[in-house]
């Protein structure tokens, strides 16, 4: 049986649910972002640089763990376009990741 583990806000944001699954991520080989739009931010900091995601799930770090966007999530194609180009330029090619 597959076992699956689902963290929520209930705060209205700002709860440290990015943090959160950067932390835990490394325990799963599927990290999915299932709601929500690009307004919702996680700063996360990975060899010393830090990173501002709007739209990619926070395990995107581990290069073992796949990483989904799913369909109920708000897609802006300009903040997505800057987040996977910003993620290139510091040498982490998303698209590869997992």
């Amino acid at each position: 049986m597959t076992q699956v583990d689902v963290l929520l806000g209930l705060q209205w944001g700002d709860e440290g649910k990015g943090k959160i699954v950067d932390v835990l991520s490394p325990k799963y080989d599927l990290i999915a972002r299932f709601q929500g739009g690009p307004n919702a931010g996680h700063t996360l900091e990975f060899d010393g640089k830090k990173f501002v995601l709007n739209t990619i799930p926070s395990g995107i770090f581990n290069e073992n763990i796949m990483n989904l966007i799913g369909n109920g999530v708000v897609i802006d194609p300009i903040i997505l376009k800057r987040e996977l180009d910003n993620l290139k330029t510091a040498g982490h090619d998303p698209v590869a990741a997992g």
